[in-house]
């Protein structure tokens, strides 16, 4: 399923690569991953459907608020947190961060809440979601593009460095997050697309399972084919300007972590990539 395990018939591994932007005062975090909450009763959590399906690991040093103390930093030192989508393996660390404000679409909040479908109520899990009064949801208007994107700027309290990039599709609701360097953009893209190779411009390719995960759980087949296409021609026009990763590839993460997916991150051997204004993501 990820495109490096030998055998079609042993299971894949994929990763929840979420990012820590270190801005002059305090911590901002672009999705969760599972939660501790999740590790310690993840029946209570999550739904079976889906841990049958994914069989996740559920590693408590492998949460971000472990691994963000792991890296020096208080849980409290975290006061804002954007997600891409509100998925239960995106939104399962929110109860751990109590001093953050999170940021979403407005889109992907109400829809989530709507519960509308069978499978809606397995992916949008509201057992994760006691940080509720803490949320704080935007519209996406007509107004200054991100290279060929609608965009969200303004983002209450945080730097214009960071803004959310509209991706639906996915869910209707899911955005990238960009995030500006020093020397380049930084695109996390979410579940906009799951496998590295789905972004080669002349030849895309995915795994069948991948392809197969990705069908089953689109809400907006045109919009996600269409959005797949358009970081296609994001990453040939613009590549020297932008780095495109999404959150679930082990390829991306590991070359641009640095470490294996399967150990937490360290002080040691992070890489230090600059943002204006002094943020930078961990």
């Amino acid at each position: 399923m990820d495109g490096r395990t030998p055998s079609v018939l042993q299971r894949g591994e994929l990763c929840c690569h979420c990012l820590l932007i270190e801005t002059n005062n305090e911590l901002v975090l672009v999705d969760t991953g599972f939660g501790l909450r999740d590790v310690a009763d993840p029946k209570s959590r999550l739904s079976a459907f889906f841990m049958t399906l994914l069989s996740p690991d559920f590693r408590e040093e492998m949460t971000a608020v472990r691994q963000v103390e792991q890296l020096g930093f208080r849980a409290a030192d975290v006061r804002h947190i954007l997600l891409t989508h509100l998925d239960f393996d995106h939104a399962g660390g929110l109860d751990d961060f109590p001093n953050a404000t999170i940021h979403m679409l407005q889109q992907e909040r109400d829809y989530a809440f709507a519960q509308k479908t069978w499978l809606d109520r397995q992916r949008f899990r509201p057992r994760q979601w006691s940080s509720r009064d803490r949320w704080k949801v935007y519209g996406v208007g007509r107004g200054e593009r991100w290279y060929d994107f609608d965009c969200v700027r303004d983002i209450a309290g945080l730097p214009p460095e960071i803004l959310f990039v509209p991706l639906p599709g996915h869910t209707l609701g899911h955005a990238g997050i960009a995030i500006q360097t020093s020397e380049r953009w930084l695109l996390q893209a979410g579940d906009a697309y799951f496998y590295h190779r789905e972004m080669d411009f002349t030849q895309p390719w995915c795994t069948p399972g991948l392809r197969f995960y990705q069908t089953m759980m689109e809400k907006d087949r045109d919009a996600r084919l269409g959005n797949q296409q358009r970081l296609r021609q994001l990453r040939h026009s613009h590549g020297g300007d932008v780095e495109l990763f999404c959150a679930h590839d082990p390829f991306e993460y590991e070359r641009l972590a640095g470490h294996s997916q399967r150990s937490p991150v360290g002080a040691k051997g992070m890489p230090d990539m600059r943002l204006h204004d002094d943020v930078r993501p961990r």
